[in-house]
């Protein structure tokens, strides 16, 4: 299905896609993480040379950044991404090559063919200050539907379970806004936040925020 909008540069999007089928798309430590590196070395104009099989470290030059990555989350059959367009084509740039490097990696090692994500990728204009703090709230909750599914029909969950599960959580950038800086911290760039959300290192925060969604907000996966 076509989006019905064009990226606009300067503007934030809620991107995100899953495997086809609803399959699995990370089975093991080393699919996370060879992910998660592609955020980064994916978010730019110099190729990607490697071999598919062998690590993909975070130190590698990647060239002229595509966009902004403000946040992000990895789940089991799929993942969300807060994007800025920085520049023309520069969001679809990155999901390109994101997609293409992660896919070959992954049907090479669980000898597959085809599609491994969904086309087109989704994604949905942030356009009030109000959407993008709801959004980002929800992207970095996401993981506790690992800890507790259900949480969000119950409305409830242990705050203090919750807090330490987020903060043990690699896959995600909520550790990169409220917890220690780590090598991984260099796929986001926090200069591309439209608004202040330091309250909302506090989950009982992020939480309110989540359960009072705007009137435009939306998760639509069709």
């Amino acid at each position: 299905m076509e989006r019905k909008f064009q990226f606009e540069v300067g503007e934030c999007y809620h991107i995100f896609n899953r495997g086809v089928e609803k399959r699995i798309i990370f089975h093991d430590d080393k699919d996370w993480t060879r992910f998660q590196n592609l955020l980064y070395l994916a978010n730019g104009d110099k190729p990607l040379v490697f071999k598919l099989l062998q690590g993909l470290p975070l130190e590698q030059e990647r060239g002229g950044m595509y966009a902004s990555i403000i946040a992000y989350v990895l789940m089991p059959n799929h993942f969300h991404i807060i994007g800025r367009e920085d520049k023309n084509s520069g969001l679809s740039r990155l999901m390109g090559k994101l997609s293409t490097a992660y896919s070959m990696y992954f049907n090479v090692k669980y000898a597959r063919s085809g599609p491994l994500l969904c086309r087109p990728f989704r994604a949905l204009h942030i356009d009030t200050d109000d959407y993008f703090r709801w959004v980002l709230s929800y992207v970095h909750l996401n993981p506790l539907d690992l800890m507790h599914p259900g949480w969000k029909e119950e409305g409830k969950i242990d705050f203090d379970q919750a807090v330490k599960f987020l903060q043990s959580f690699a896959y995600s950038s909520y550790p990169d806004y409220f917890l220690a800086k780590r090598l991984a911290t260099k796929i986001i760039n926090k200069d591309g936040l439209p608004v202040e959300i330091s309250d909302l290192e506090n989950v009982e925060k992020m939480l309110e925020e989540f359960q009072t969604p705007p009137e435009n907000s939306s998760l639509a996966w069709d």
